[in-house]
């Protein structure tokens, strides 16, 4: 089988790809990526060589090139291709309309001219919006997203559903938390902390620091996609998650512990507008139809981060550097506050 892989130079995406080919060594991966900021070549250094993997540098959006390359015998497609980080949405959020809603339509529509068997689309559990304590979304959930990069993502959740209902299109979405790991642009939260308290700098965090994620490794995450892959029902929605939510502080505190480093380092920031308070989705339905489930808890993932991060100091040198450098004054230099003020 022959996949076009979209945003594969990512953070999930050159995860999955590097997953795959060594899972399935006789398939092959037709990577496609705009190289934004947050891509790097790098993350795939390990199977660059390979002559079952090619790499094309395009954008989601160009129908033509889209075309030209799902008729490469193309039989699937993974969609990760997405502008994804929150910050930069509520800053300015053309790019996520244009990347997350047209760039998905644009794939979506070549894709079922082509007449591809499979198409996964890859998706959030920002979607559902914030849910009150004691709650999970399950994939029957409303869609309420707070932010316009989960609008955006929602968005293309629902091109993808109509697609399925009026074309009888074969896509499938997955909905995961939050993910880490190696390779992940350090604008995120978990490798943030990790570089900055090597680095020996401030850690900073939103508000109070009691804002509940559920965080899954994201081995797990690539082994969930290839099982949906195979096997998911063609027009249902599967979240994927740890079902385990921890607050962002207890997070922080856990890599501090692993690293030996003091508490001192982190800094309460003020928080960002419209900062989702809690996370959680219902994990049951790929456990009981995929028979999906986790192997990496939360403590033993982010020691094998915190490793991971130590061990490739230049690739997180090159991550922040460049554009990394004035996102981060932009969103943490000016944010600076004690708990009194929060």
């Amino acid at each position: 089988m022959k996949l076009l892989v979209t945003g594969g130079a990512g953070f999930i995406g050159s995860n999955f790809i590097r997953y795959f080919l060594d899972a399935h060594p006789d398939c092959s991966v037709l990577n496609l990526d705009k190289l934004t900021y947050a891509a790097n070549l790098d993350n795939l250094s390990e199977v660059a060589s390979r002559a079952n993997y090619q790499f094309v540098q395009g954008d989601i959006c160009d129908p033509e090139l889209v075309g030209s390359l799902l008729r490469q015998d193309v039989e699937a497609v993974v969609h990760f291709a997405a502008e994804t980080h929150v910050d930069r949405s509520i800053a300015d959020a053309r790019a996520f309309v244009e990347t997350n809603v047209v760039g998905t339509y644009t794939l979506l529509e070549a894709a079922r001219r082509k007449g591809v068997r499979r198409f996964l689309h890859v998706s959030t559990d920002e979607v559902y919006g914030s849910l009150a304590p004691g709650r999970e979304a399950d994939e029957q959930a409303p869609l309420q997203p707070s932010s316009p990069y989960a609008a955006s993502k929602a968005s293309s959740d629902l091109l993808v559903r109509s697609f399925c209902r009026t074309y009888g299109f074969p896509a499938v979405i997955t909905r995961c938390s939050n993910n880490y790991g190696p390779y992940q642009f350090p604008e995120k939260l978990l490798p943030l902390m990790i570089t900055n308290a090597l680095e020996g700098k401030k850690l900073p965090i939103y508000g109070d620091g009691l804002n509940e994620r559920d965080w899954v490794f994201v081995e797990d995450h690539c082994r969930a996609l290839d099982r949906v892959l195979d096997a998911g029902r063609p027009g249902e929605v599967y979240n994927v998650g740890l079902g385990k939510p921890a607050t962002n502080l207890e997070v922080v505190r856990m890599v501090l512990r692993i690293l030996e480093v003091s508490q001192d380092q982190i800094e309460f920031v003020i928080d960002r507008p419209g900062h989702d308070r809690r996370y959680a989705v219902d994990t049951g339905k790929i456990r009981r139809e995929l028979g999906w489930e986790p192997k990496v808890d939360l403590e033993e993932g982010l020691a094998r981060a915190v490793k991971w991060y130590r061990s490739h100091s230049d690739w997180v040198k090159k991550a922040k550097s460049g554009e990394y450098r004035l996102y981060y004054e932009r969103f943490y230099g000016n944010r600076r506050a004690s708990l009194t003020q929060l």
